[in-house]
C-alpha cells in the first residue's frame, strides 16, 4: 500500500539520519505520555479517503484535503442535507517522495461560494462508504478560535484533541510543529488519520515549526516537502509567493501567519510582503489583527532561549506588527505555556501586543519546566502543562483569553484574562 510502503527499511534509515536533524535538546523534560499510532482501518479500499482536514479559501470558499493510497478522483460533492449533495468541485492530485517512502495521492478541492455559519455534508472521490460534514465560519462576529501548538501524537495529545472538540470552537490556529514525524514519514500519516475527526469539521489553520522542515543535508535537501504537500494553506488570496506564510480575514479578525524557519530579513520576500498586508488591513472591517509565529519573541521559560528564529525574526518584524498595532501574538515551540502583557522592545507597552506561547499540545517530547528567577514583570502567567487556548472575540471592542490546563483527563480553566482591541484604544489609534 503507497501511504506504508517499505516502512522498516524506512524506520531503520530514518533512525540513523536523524541525526542530522538537530533534535537534541539541553534541558530536561518529565516523560509525555505514550506515542500514538493511527493506522488505516483494515476494511478500507486503496481509494477510502483518509486524514480529511479543510481550511478557508477567501470569505466563501473551503479547501477539502484527503489522501488516498491508489489514484481516485479529485472530487467533492457537497450540500446542505445528509446524503444529498446538490453541488460538486473538482480539484488536483500530487505526491511526494522522501528517501525510499513513497505517499499516497493528496487531493486538493476547493468548493464554495458557500454560505456562512452553515453545516455542509460531503463525501470526497465519490466514496459512498463514508460522509463528513464540515461547518463555516461565521461572517460577523462573535467567534471563537481554538489555539494549540506542538501537537505531536501520543496520550497527551489525544486528550487535548478531546478538549478541543468539546468547545464548540469556529476554527483552529496552529503556530508549527504538527506531526512531530521528524522525517519518518509514515507518522504524517498516522497524525492525518488521528486529526481527522476534528480537521474535517472545523477549518484547521497552520504555520510551521522547526519540526516540520525535515531537511537532511546532501540526502534530501527539500525543506518542508511534506508540510508543504500535505497541509497547502491559502497564501495566493493573500498574494504571499509561499506556504509558508500568509494572511485571511475571518469573521472581523485578521490572522497573519508567519514563517520562523523562512528567510524574514529586511530584504527577504516574507518581510516585504508583511509590509504590504499590514498596509491594506481596513481596521473598520477587522477590528482585531492576530499573528502567529513558531518561536516566541517572548520567552521567560530557559528552554529555546537564544535562538535567530526568535531574536532576529523579533529585531526584524516587531516594529512592523507594533506599528500596525496588532492585539495578539500566538507561539509554540517552548513546550509550556507562558501570558505576556502588552509589550513592545522588551517593556510593557500598553500600545503593544499580547504575547502567547501555547506550545503545549501534547508533543513527545515533553514538558519544558524551567524558568528564569525571579520572573520578569512583562510575564503575566507561566505554567508548564498541556492544554490548549481558547479566543473568544465577541465584538469589535472585546474578547476574552482562556487556557485550558491538561488536569489529566479534564479540562480546567487556569488563565483567563479579558482583551480590548487596540482599534478601540483612542491612545493607539495612529
Amino acid at each position: 500500500m503507497a501511504v506504508n510502503k517499505r516502512p522498516v527499511m524506512f524506520f531503520v534509515l530514518a533512525t540513523v539520519l536523524t541525526g542530522f536533524m538537530g533534535c537534541v535538546v539541553s534541558y530536561d523534560r518529565p516523560l509525555a505520555r505514550k506515542d500514538i499510532s493511527i493506522t488505516q482501518p483494515e476494511e478500507s479500499s486503496p481509494t477510502s479517503p483518509q486524514q480529511v482536514h479543510i481550511s478557508v479559501v477567501g470569505v466563501d470558499k473551503m479547501r477539502i484535503s484527503w489522501i488516498t493510497e491508489s489514484s481516485a478522483l479529485a472530487i467533492v460533492e457537497y450540500g446542505t442535507s445528509p446524503g444529498v449533495y446538490t453541488e460538486s468541485a473538482s480539484g488536483s492530485s500530487s505526491s511526494y517522495s522522501y528517501l525510499v517512502y513513497e505517499s499516497g495521492e493528496i487531493h486538493d478541492v476547493v468548493i464554495g461560494p458557500l454560505n456562512p455559519d452553515t453545516v455542509y455534508y460531503y463525501r470526497c472521490s465519490q466514496d459512498s462508504s463514508l460522509e463528513f460534514s464540515l461547518k463555516t465560519p461565521p461572517a460577523h462576529l462573535p467567534i471563537k478560535f481554538a489555539v494549540v501548538g506542538d501537537l505531536g501524537q501520543t496520550g497527551w495529545t489525544n486528550t487535548t484533541l478531546k478538549h478541543i472538540g468539546q468547545s464548540n470552537y469556529d476554527m483552529l490556529l496552529l503556530p508549527g510543529d504538527l506531526s512531530y514525524a521528524d522525517i519518518i514519514q509514515p507518522l504524517w500519516d498516522s497524525f492525518g488519520r488521528l486529526v481527522e475527526p476534528l480537521a474535517s469539521q472545523r477549518p484547521w489553520m497552520v504555520t510551521q515549526g522547526n519540526h516540520d522542515v525535515e531537511k537532511i543535508p546532501i540526502v534530501h535537501s527539500t525543506p518542508f516537502t511534506a508540510y508543504n504537500a500535505r497541509w497547502r494553506m491559502p497564501f495566493e488570496e493573500s498574494f504571499s509567493n509561499s506556504n509558508l506564510y500568509y494572511s485571511f480575514d475571518v469573521a472581523g479578525v485578521h490572522v497573519i501567519m508567519l514563517g520562523s524557519y523562512t528567510d524574514f530579513d529586511p530584504d527577504s520576500d516574507q518581510y516585504k510582503w508583511l509590509q504590504v498586508d499590514l498596509g491594506k488591513i481596513n481596521r473598520a472591517k477587522t477590528p482585531w489583527i492576530v499573528a502567529l509565529i513558531h518561536a516566541p519573541w517572548y520567552n521567560t521559560n530557559t528552554a529555546h532561549q537564544g535562538e535567530p528564529e526568535s531574536d532576529l525574526m523579533k529585531k526584524y518584524m516587531e516594529p512592523l506588527l507594533y506599528n500596525a498595532r496588532v492585539d495578539v501574538v500566538f507561539a509554540g515551540h517552548v513546550h509550556a505555556y507562558e501570558r505576556f502583557t502588552r509589550v513592545y522592545n522588551e517593556k510593557a507597552d500598553h500600545c503593544g501586543p499580547v504575547h502567547i506561547t501555547i506550545g503545549d499540545g501534547g508533543n513527545r517530547e515533553g514538558l519544558a519546566t524551567k524558568y528564569m528567577d525571579p520572573k520578569p514583570e512583562i510575564s503575566v502567567f507561566r505554567e508548564a502543562s498541556f492544554g490548549h487556548g481558547q479566543l473568544e472575540v465577541l465584538n469589535a471592542t472585546h474578547a476574552m483569553w482562556t487556557w485550558h490546563r491538561n488536569d489529566d483527563d479534564v479540562s480546567v480553566v487556569a488563565d483567563t484574562v479579558w482583551l480590548n482591541s487596540l482599534s478601540s484604544d483612542p491612545a493607539c489609534v495612529l
